[in-house]
């Protein structure tokens, strides 16, 4: 039961991930760029945390300052997932977008789990793991068909 709050909100999350690559698809095609799209839905997205945190949270940002410069760089995947997502969804369809999303998901966090990358408790590859990601890849072909 623990785990109920984590799985809604992903699944909610999941939702959401669904609905942006057309919505910035959209801004995209409106404006003629897929980076202003990306920009735009970044800017929106910034102000929108900047709000949650100033009425809920306000850490100090000075924490922050024994971070790892790795512990940086998630904003730049985040930025060519949004920037990318603009450009394929119209392009590939959103399922088949998100299908090919989610396997390169999966590769990267079988390895990063394997490993114990960025700071993970390591989860060695076991064959329903790669089982899992084989599967994942045949949804990647049957959605594209």
């Amino acid at each position: 039961m623990h785990l109920l709050l984590p799985i809604v909100l992903t699944f909610l999350a999941g939702i959401g991930v669904a609905a942006q690559a057309p919505t910035n698809g959209m801004l995209a095609k409106v404006s003629g760029s897929t980076l202003l799209a990306a920009l735009i839905s970044f800017g929106v997205g910034t102000a929108a945390i900047a709000i949650a945190w100033a009425a809920n949270d306000r850490t100090s940002p000075a924490v922050l300052r024994d971070a790892p410069a790795w512990a940086w760089l998630g904003g730049i995947y985040g930025a060519i997932y949004v920037a990318t997502a603009a450009y394929a969804a119209p392009r590939l369809g959103v399922a088949t977008m998100l299908m090919i999303a989610i396997a390169g998901q999966m590769a990267a966090a079988v390895v990063i789990d394997h490993f114990g990358l960025f700071g993970i408790r390591a989860e060695p590859v076991s064959l329903s793991r790669i089982a899992g990601l084989v599967l994942v890849i045949a949804g990647v072909v049957l959605v594209r068909r």
